[in-house]
């Protein structure tokens, strides 16, 4: 049966060249599935795949798109799927890899069908909240959608937004979009993990951090500070080194920081996985061994 492979893992595990391994083997394409290198402006920072990389094995998703765009999960799941149908129509398998959780997710489970929020919503749910504070918003949602209410984490503003966008635009509960049913896919899909040993990981990360600053990080950031504002740049890395340009933090403290809030991210998205028992785990190091396991199971029947 045809077959998606999904390889994942958590940042610093060494995806990228375990897959271009297997996509070259397969001689097959690779999917993209990290939710900030579809953007073009930010590569150094989301360690997108160089361009030597890109002229190896052809990528999706991969510097696709402006910080300046909206783009969802839900979005990612109807264009990498459409995308996933048309290889499959020429090969017996395709490759996606990444390790954005939501994004993984949309494409292996589906993600409720919640519309996309309109440009005019968003404008004014900002200007309200930066107008009215959390806790307004938190009590309008407590009166328009209780059972989301009971539930949310109402710390976190862009949820309690995105809740309250939804209910503005719709005219319905959040809740009520919230089906949680698994979708159904005409492919067969494939779940292999990658690890290392906890400190090998946080060295990893922390040589990874190092190499980004030499590589121009600093400047890719000077270059998006007038738009820190944008969602796409609220992430490990950018967060940081703009506390550093507004003189909060020293460098030395921002690098610091990116490093350990990186680890922290990492740990979190190995709990993540974890909890999924169709992943099989490997070591990035056992290639051969990886390549085996994808042959015998697209070999096996559904």
């Amino acid at each position: 049966m045809k077959t998606l492979i999904v390889i994942l893992g958590p940042t610093g595990v060494g995806k990228t060249e375990l897959c271009l391994r297997v996509a070259e083997y397969f001689h097959i394409p690779i999917i993209n599935s990290d939710s900030r290198q579809i953007f073009r402006e930010i590569p150094i920072g989301t360690a997108a795949p160089t361009e030597e990389q890109q002229r190896r094995v052809k990528h999706y998703f991969v510097g696709t798109h402006s910080i300046d765009d909206y783009y969802s999960a839900s979005m990612y799941e109807e264009d990498a799927v459409k995308l996933i149908n048309q290889l499959l129509l020429q090969d017996e398998c395709a490759l996606m890899t990444g390790g954005s959780m939501m994004y993984i997710d949309a494409v292996c489970n589906g993600i409720d069908d919640i519309p996309t929020i309109r440009e005019d919503i968003r404008m004014e749910m900002k200007r309200r909240y930066a107008e009215e504070g959390l806790d307004a918003l938190v009590e309008e949602l407590r009166k328009l959608d209780p059972e989301h209410y009971a539930i949310v984490d109402k710390k976190n503003y862009r949820r309690v937004i995105h809740a309250l966008e939804i209910c503005h635009q719709t005219g319905k509960t959040y809740t009520s979009f919230r089906v949680g049913e698994k979708k159904e896919r005409p492919f067969r899909i494939l779940k292999i993990g990658l690890n290392r040993d906890r400190e090998e990981l946080y060295q990893r990360i922390n040589q990874r951090v190092d190499e980004m600053m030499c590589q121009g990080l600093l400047e890719e950031v000077k270059n998006m500070y007038p738009k820190r504002h944008l969602n796409s740049l609220n992430t490990v890395g950018y967060k940081e080194l703009f506390n550093y340009l507004d003189g909060t933090w020293t460098l030395e403290e921002a690098v610091e920081r990116m490093k350990g809030n990186t680890r922290r991210y990492m740990r979190k998205q190995l709990t993540w996985f974890k909890r999924d028992p169709e992943i099989r785990w490997f070591h990035p190091d056992e290639a051969d061994g990886i390549i085996h396991y994808i042959e015998e199971n697209l070999n096996k029947p559904k």
